[in-house]
């Protein structure tokens, strides 16, 4: 069993292709795998072992029967609980979605289907993507392979912690504010927010409409960029997608090559917040890509330093509106409804017992920026502060190919220690939110150990430019690699 997990899923995938083992064979080792481990890391809040080796089943007899299924055909996968799947629950990590089974695939969903993944189960998330570490969960935390004391970030917490716990060589997650990256780079593994617009909305539970963007996880950049490629691309469901070619991700994954490359190093996050062993950790990267060939400048983004507060306005606005469909009435749970009471009565009942303290604040916080007389003030201002923040990545990305930062100013913390303290939570997406609020592509990437627990390095680019991140992204892993004798991983300790 331990071999077929441990392997990467281009790896997989060739096996497959070649006969030398069966989708149904690796399914049946993640799975085992995960009954194994899960009890512990908490990853997954639904496994259905017969209907993944259904699926499993399904694509041995298309490749038997010759059908072009793509590389990753046969390869298991674990999907963030936000993805709707017709065929198992999608409760988005809340009580007031518990048991609902939707009526449609989402397109990623059904991107990865249609490729051939093998989807594992769905994988634990902060309620409605609102978090940090997991620990909003209506099901309570997941915990992180390295040391099962602290969380594996958020809001894909269960995602990132499935890869690094090798239950799935993939998984799937969405990125907010960070939600991606954040939970990659304390796990020891690799995430990608890309392009916003670039993968598919449509059949994602909604948090902020106009940030929320599909992205991959995977123990490497090749595996990453593979999966990105599967389910990315134009949806006309989604009216925010863009109608243009995919990036080539897997090319530059590939390619693995700075040399020539300009690399900025944003002013404003040098140091900013950083833990001493993260901030050391970075500058070693910064110095790696140099040696690598790549120059190396600093560049100012004076209006990074408004971002998060620009975020706390506008993604828990959008949060108001889109959960305010949430009302009892349709679907999902329904408290209260004893006849005697009015529609009103059930659905502040719903809310109220439905709803955890999180998403609770945030949809207070933005019904009050988007109230008369707040507006402008709050909400408006925000919006202005977002194309600020805009401008900055334009005239930097005149200067330079791509940005750099930590991904998240300190490494995994202790489960429990920020639940009391929101701001203290919200200071863990600090480097991640700009890219949010613009729309461009980022990716952490594995970049060493700060007191035995990973470091992420941010590796920013233009928009559309997501081929950029995975090109810098391989040239660090290839390069750090060498330095480790092996991937990051292979230092975590054995669950």
């Amino acid at each position: 069993m331990m071999d077929l997990v441990r392997k990467g899923a281009a790896e997989l995938g060739e096996l497959i292709a070649a006969g030398e083992t069966s989708a149904v064979e690796v399914a049946r080792a993640h799975l085992d795998r995960i009954a194994a481990v899960d009890g512990e890391v908490r990853a997954f809040l639904h496994v259905d072992r017969d209907t993944t080796l259904a699926q499993a089943r399904e694509v041995d007899r298309r490749r038997a029967a010759g059908e072009d299924l793509g590389p990753l055909a046969g390869v298991p996968i674990a999907h963030k609980d936000v993805f709707t799947t017709r065929d198992m629950p999608t409760t988005a990590g809340s009580k007031i979605l518990e048991g609902w089974r939707p009526p449609y695939d989402s397109t990623v969903t059904a991107r990865l289907r249609a490729r051939g993944l093998v989807i594992l189960g769905k994988t634990n998330m902060d309620e409605f993507a609102m978090g940090s570490s997991t620990e909003n969960s209506a099901f309570g935390p997941s915990h992180n392979p390295w040391d099962l004391r602290r969380v594996p970030g958020g809001s894909s917490g269960g995602s990132s912690a499935a890869v690094a716990a090798y239950q799935a060589p993939l998984s799937t997650g969405t990125d907010t504010g960070g939600s991606i990256r954040q939970p990659a780079a304390v796990t020891g593994i690799v995430g990608m927010k890309p392009t916003y617009g670039g993968s598919s909305r449509y059949g994602v539970i909604a948090f902020a409409s106009s940030l929320d963007t599909p992205g991959p996880f995977a123990r490497n950049v090749l595996d990453a960029a593979l999966l990105h490629e599967v389910f990315s691309g134009h949806d006309a469901m989604d009216s925010t997608s863009v109608d243009a070619p995919v990036p080539p991700v897997v090319e530059a994954a590939r390619r693995a090559d700075v040399n020539g490359l300009r690399v900025g190093v944003v002013k404003q996050f040098a140091g900013e917040g950083a833990e001493p062993g993260v901030a050391a950790r970075f500058d070693e990267a910064v110095e790696l890509l140099e040696s690598l060939g790549a120059k190396v400048v600093e560049v100012s983004c004076p209006h990074f330093s408004y971002a998060l507060s620009a975020y706390y306005l506008i993604a828990p606005s959008e949060a108001s509106s889109n959960l305010a469909r949430f009302d009892a009435m349709r679907y999902g749970l329904r408290v209260g409804d004893d006849g005697t009471r009015s529609a009103e009565e059930v659905m502040a009942l719903t809310r109220a017992e439905g709803f955890g303290p999180e998403v609770k604040r945030r949809i207070m916080l933005g019904t009050y920026a988007l109230s008369s007389g707040y507006y402008d003030a709050y909400y408006g201002k925000a919006q202005q502060v977002r194309t600020l923040v805009k401008r900055d990545f334009d005239t930097a990305f005149e200067q330079v190919d791509v940005l750099v930062s930590p991904t998240t100013p300190t490494t995994a913390f202790p489960i429990g220690e920020r639940v009391d303290d929101p701001m203290a939570m919200y200071l863990a997406d600090l480097y991640t939110i700009p890219a949010n609020l613009t729309g461009n592509a980022a990716i952490s990437v594995p970049c060493g150990l700060a007191d035995g627990l990973p470091v992420g390095l941010q590796i920013m680019a233009p928009v559309l430019g997501d081929d950029r991140a995975y090109r810098v992204a391989a040239a660090v892993e290839r390069a750090l690699e060498d330095r480790w004798s092996g991937p990051l991983l292979a230092q975590a300790p054995e669950l």
